[in-house]
This record gives structure tokens, sequence and C-alpha cells, in this order.
């Protein structure tokens, strides 16, 4: 983390935009600006401060550049992996939520979305930085430049300021949810122009049918704070996802026409999370590394065994040359049905699961594996490590079930639906991806209008969606031919 590969991506995509330039292949056109804006928009609303970078990309891109055959520049497809959702609601010790929540409070009128300082807010650790007015501004710039308009950052604004005052949403009770205070609640509903009393009722509650007759089951006070911030995390999720689809649409038009027949080439640009061991590692952290393992692995095929492929074919000695192969550690996570997200999955299929009956599964199943170490007890939280390519990681397992399941309850999804701003309505009316990511159902002029199943709405785990995006990406890199960049 911090060594530069966002900034190196960034100096890639300029120089071959420059060279499209300078080859005379470019008339210097808006797209071409509009290309160079998107890394810092998506970096407002993806990166944050950690212990170990002031921009530390919390989710990993892929963004496929796409030319004509005579070099003239298409657009861009943008594919984006593992948003750290929980970041919304939570940080570590000494680290900030995501850049944009921060900019928010450099309107011209923060008031307007019930706004006063971040101490106020339990989801926003850290201060403003001496730079948050400019770093707001030039944000709208570049989204000016890209092609969202006034009104969509209007909307993008309120389900922003949504997420802020989300977790302040306090309750009382023992075995039901009572409101502790309505403010908040109160907030939340008028920025995302939804019922008052339905909101405060989907957030305390739950309706479920039995034999045709409906009845409702009253949250206790923790899971009603586990809707409450399922909710925060669902729409920044849902917006980011949004935002992606929109830069792709205005970025790479003609690619979205039926007729379009051009054919193409393209150089595909991989920014993704650096490799992850802190004093306390979460679920997150086990995927980033996860990612590492398998990007590790790419490497090592290009770099390693077609090399000595080669060389074997042209009679080259080159039996001193050795690797660390790290196949099998990748298949321990994602062997089926006996691997660690396998295992996981089927863990959230259980209602009486925990996380520490989930660490004692690991333990029994690969207590023996080489690359798995057990955490003998005395520590208060379950644990597991494993010996990656860079070194063993402990992995704290609390929680990992919870955030494993990344769903909403369907009553929540359903006011989400009826909401007045149009953002909102789309994506959760819109198509779940095995991926995770939303295909939004748009509803702008000219547009094909596709209405998806409110009933089909089941999130994949974030274990299933992430081993499917990951598919997706190693699909997509070994049909290329690579480069690699060395940041240190």
């Amino acid at each position: 983390s911090g060594a530069g590969k966002t900034e190196s991506a960034k100096l890639v995509m300029k120089q071959i935009i420059e060279l499209c330039r300078m080859k005379g292949l470019s008339d210097g056109t808006s797209l071409e600006n509009q290309i160079i804006q998107v890394n810092p928009l998506l970096e407002a609303f993806g990166n944050a401060q950690t212990v170990m970078n002031d921009n530390s990309s919390r989710f990993g891109k892929y963004t496929r550049m796409i030319f004509t055959e005579e070099g003239s520049v298409l657009g861009i497809q943008l594919s984006e992996y593992l948003l750290e959702k929980s970041r919304v609601v939570e940080q570590p010790q000494d680290e900030r939520n995501f850049h944009i929540f921060y900019y928010l409070f450099a309107h011209e009128d923060p008031t307007k979305y019930f706004l006063t300082k971040p101490s106020d807010f339990h989801n926003l650790s850290g201060q403003l930085w001496a730079d948050n007015a400019q770093m707001y501004a030039d944000l709208k710039t570049a989204m000016e430049v890209v092609g969202f308009s006034q009104q969509e950052s209007e909307m993008i604004h309120s389900i922003l300021a949504a997420c802020i005052h989300l977790p302040n949403i306090n309750f009382n009770g023992s075995e039901s949810s009572t409101l502790r205070d309505a403010a908040p609640l109160s907030h939340v509903a008028q920025l995302l122009n939804v019922d008052e009393a339905k909101l405060l009722e989907v957030l305390t509650s739950i309706d479920s049918v039995m034999r045709g007759e409906t009845i409702r089951r009253q949250y206790k006070p923790d899971q009603a704070y586990d809707c409450r911030d399922a909710l925060a995390k669902a729409l920044y999720g849902s917006l980011f996802g949004w935002i992606v689809n929109s830069i792709n649409r205005m970025l790479a038009p003609e690619l979205h026409t039926k007729d379009h027949t051009k054919a193409t080439l393209e150089i595909g640009i991989l920014d993704i999370f650096g490799f992850e061991n802190f004093k306390s590692n979460s679920f997150e952290q086990l995927c980033i590394n996860l990612a590492h393992e398998q990007l590790q692995y790419f490497f090592n095929k290009h770099t390693f065994t077609l090399e000595l492929e080669e060389y074997r074919l042209e009679g080259i000695d080159a039996t001193e040359v050795s690797y660390r192969d790290n196949d099998k550690l990748i298949q321990m996570f994602l062997e089926k049905p006996i691997g660690i997200l396998s295992l996981l999955d089927e863990e959230c299929t259980f209602p009486n699961a925990s996380d520490a009956s989930f660490t004692n599964k690991l333990n029994d199943n690969f207590k023996d594996n080489t690359f798995y170490k057990v955490v003998k007890m005395g520590r208060d939280y379950p644990a597991f490590s494993i010996e990656h390519f860079p070194g063993l990681v402990e992995y704290n397992s609390t929680n990992f079930l919870e955030k494993n399941r990344d769903n909403l309850a369907p009553n929540i999804v359903e006011l989400m639906q009826s909401s007045g701003l149009t953002i909102v309505r789309d994506v959760f009316l819109g198509e779940v991806l095995s991926t995770g990511q939303i295909r939004p159902r748009f509803q702008q002029a000219g547009d094909a209008q596709q209405v998806y199943s409110k009933v089909n709405r089941r999130t994949p785990t974030l274990s299933a969606q992430f081993k499917n995006s990951l598919a997706i990406l190693m699909d997509r890199m070994t049909k290329c031919y690579p480069h690699f960049v060395r940041c240190i």
C-alpha cells in the first residue's frame, strides 16, 4: 500500500492518450479529457486515508481502453471489484471514511443536507484536510467534464448525506427497538425521499408470510443496528456501481449501440489495492490478499513458467531458476466443497452458526495444510493464519459471517424501490449480477427500459461475488499480452 500503483495507472493512461495525439490519431476531443478526469472522480468515491497511505484505493479497477484499428480512442469501459463497503459505517483506528464524505462539508450550503461538522457523525473519524475545499471543487469539475448532470449531482449528494446520517440513528429497548432520537431518521427519510414512518418500520421489524398470513417480527436493538448499517453499505455500494455504469455509458457510447460493428483493439490497465497485513485483519483483507495470490500466480506463470518452457524448447539449461508455486494455496481458498470460501458460504446457511464455529471448521479441515496455521487459544476472538507469498497474516474471524451474507431484508429493498430519487429507484429495481454488481434500470430518454423482477433480488454472498469477479478478471487478463509495472 502506498507504493504508487494508482498514480502509475493514471500516468500510463495519460501517456497512451498523449501518444494518440502525437501520432495524429486524436483531434483533442472532449472524450480524451473525460477519460483523464475519470480517475480523480473514482478516487474521491473509492479511496480513503489508512494507516499506510493517505490515498489508499479501497477497491480494484480494471480499465479497458478501446481503440479503432487505426489507433483512435473509442472510449473506456470500467470494471470495479470488491469495494470496501464496511468502511461506510466504521473505520479502523487512525483511518478515515471515503474522501467524498468529507468533501460534502465544503458544499456552499451544507445545511441543505443537514450537515454540521464531521465529529458530529459516528461514521466520520479523522479531520477535514486543509485542501478539502479545493479537492471538492476539483471533483465537481471532474463530474461536469465526464458528463454528470446537475440533477444527478444533487441526487448523489443526497444519497451520500443519507449514508452519513444513517449511523446516527440509535435505538432503545431489549426485545424490541424504539427510536432514541427522531432527527437522524427524519433527515435520512427526507434525503432519500421515502416515507419516514415506513423507514422506521423496515429498520425495526420484518414481515414474513406463513400460511397466507403476514406476521411482523420486531427486531432487537442489535438486529436493528445491523439492518441500519446494511442499508448504509447497500446505498453506497449501489451508488458506486451506478457511477461506474454511468461512466461506461457516457465514455463509450458507440459500444452500447446495437449497430456497433467496428473492429476494436484494447489495452487493459489493472489498478488494485495493495497486499495488506495490519494489526487486525478482517474479511476484507482476506479477499484482498487472495486477489494478490491470484495475481502472483498469473505473474509467475508468465514470468517463469512460460519463459522456462521457451528455454527448454531452445535447449537452454535453466535448472537453477526456482520460484514458489502458490497454486495449492489458491486451491485451498477456492476449491469446492472443501475450500475456505465454500465453507464460509456453507456456514452462512446455518441459523446457529457463528464466527467461532466457522473458524473451528477451518481448523478441522486445514490443520495439516502447509499454508494454514491454527492460532493457539488465548485470544478473546476467533482467529486463524495464512502463510501468504509475502509472509504470515493472522485474520480475526469476528463478523466474517455477517460481512459475507451482504444481504438486505426484502422490505428495505421494497422501500428503496419506492424512493423519489431516480438513482436509488433505478439501482434497487436493477438486476443483481453474479459479481454482486447491479445493472441499473436507467430511465433516461432514448434508453431501452428494462424492469427486472422485484422478487429476484437476492444478492450472492460476498465471497461468491468475489470468486466470480476474480474469475472474470483473470479470464480477461489471460487473453491479453501482459506487461508488469513494479511499484516500490
